[in-house]
């Protein structure tokens, strides 16, 4: 015989009328609190956020975004998500969203043009009020794709003739500057660079920033010292064993970017090359792994925090603008050296 059970009694779900009423406030305070009113006093504000709480309510944000017409859902595009700079990028994203009311859908190009089409349709698709594409010169195929269904856009050190686009300029050549600097103080000389590949234009002005600096320091470039490698661990192995060809080696490198920089320490580690006593490396954006690798990366920082907080405001600044405001056209991330241990005098033991 089968054994009677007992059914539980399932609480009733919370809705936003009880949430006004434990919070003793109308249901329209409840709503524009939920919806980031300024309007709503601060006092206010707590009170509704602690009955959500108590009560354990979960907004429709379906239902509010047909009312207010608004998603409140932002899209940002990456490049590559297998480069730890980018996920970094998007967990710093998500965070300033979050805390200031915003959803996000992430997306990664993969390097793809045909994946990044997709991703931009994908997000049109789900009403974003605006879209991040931080892919630093892969966005081209989607530009017309976006302004035609007139989507707030955010891109990478690229200007587009659009009142709806903002773009990230990435001050490179204060970092560079600054590496340089630190190299030619140490007593180097003969300083050689991994440039990324000459299809993003944000590998362009790296390579032009680093020249730039070097003339700065008084310092010729040999051409041949210049090598275009992909930006990943297996482009600076590759970029490595082009150096061990040259007929005067350098003492030092700068990398277009730290997986570059990493995959030169590995290369080294295996030819038996002593890093940083028979060669200096430097890598550029500061990922999380520079402070683990043996030995730690000296590298020029670039804030994730920054460009994502950035790239946020722009977005934001657009949404929420009344149609005939001016808005802030350009944003400015700055750069900075993080000197470790790969770095040291020529020959230095």
């Amino acid at each position: 015989m089968p054994r009677k059970g007992t059914r539980k009694t399932v609480a009733k779900a919370a809705d936003i009328r009880t949430v006004a009423a434990l919070a003793k406030v109308s249901i329209a305070t409840v709503s524009r609190t939920i919806n980031g009113s300024p309007a709503v006093s601060d006092r206010l504000s707590k009170r509704v956020w602690q009955a959500i709480e108590q009560l354990n309510y979960f907004p429709n944000t379906h239902a509010r975004s047909l009312v207010s017409g608004r998603s409140r859902l932002f899209g940002i595009i990456v490049e590559n998500i297998t480069n730890p700079f980018f996920p970094e990028l998007i967990q710093s994203f998500e965070e300033v969203a979050v805390a200031n009311g915003y959803e996000i859908l992430v997306s990664s190009s993969n390097s793809d043009p045909a994946i990044l089409t997709t991703c931009v349709r994908r997000m049109l698709e789900r009403k974003v009020e605006g879209v991040a594409v931080l892919t630093f010169g892969e966005e081209e195929p989607v530009l017309d794709q976006l302004a035609h269904h007139n989507v707030p856009l955010v891109l990478a050190e690229f200007k587009l003739d659009d009142p709806k686009s903002s773009t990230i300029l990435l001050d490179y050549s204060t970092g560079f500057k600054a590496a340089v600097r630190h190299l030619v103080g140490l007593g180097h000389r003969k300083i050689a660079f991994l440039a990324g590949p000459h299809t993003l234009h944000s590998a362009i002005t790296r390579e032009n920033d680093f020249r730039n600096a070097m003339q700065e320091a008084g310092l010729p470039v040999d051409p041949a010292s210049v090598i275009v490698c992909d930006h990943t661990l297996r482009g600076g192995v590759a970029g490595f064993e082009k150096l061990q060809t040259l007929g005067t080696r350098p003492t030092a490198v700068i990398c277009s970017n730290d997986m570059t920089a990493i995959g030169v320490l590995r290369a080294g580690y295996m030819k038996g090359l002593r890093v940083p006593q028979d060669l200096s490396v430097v890598g550029l954006d500061d990922i999380d792994f520079c402070e683990f690798t043996l030995p730690p990366l000296t590298t020029i920082r670039l804030s994730r925090t920054d460009l994502a907080r950035a790239s946020f405001d722009a977005l934001r600044q657009q949404a929420e603008a009344a149609p005939a405001a001016q808005i802030q056209r350009e944003f400015l991330v700055s750069t900075s050296l993080v000197i470790r241990e790969s770095t040291a005098p020529p020959g230095w033991v």
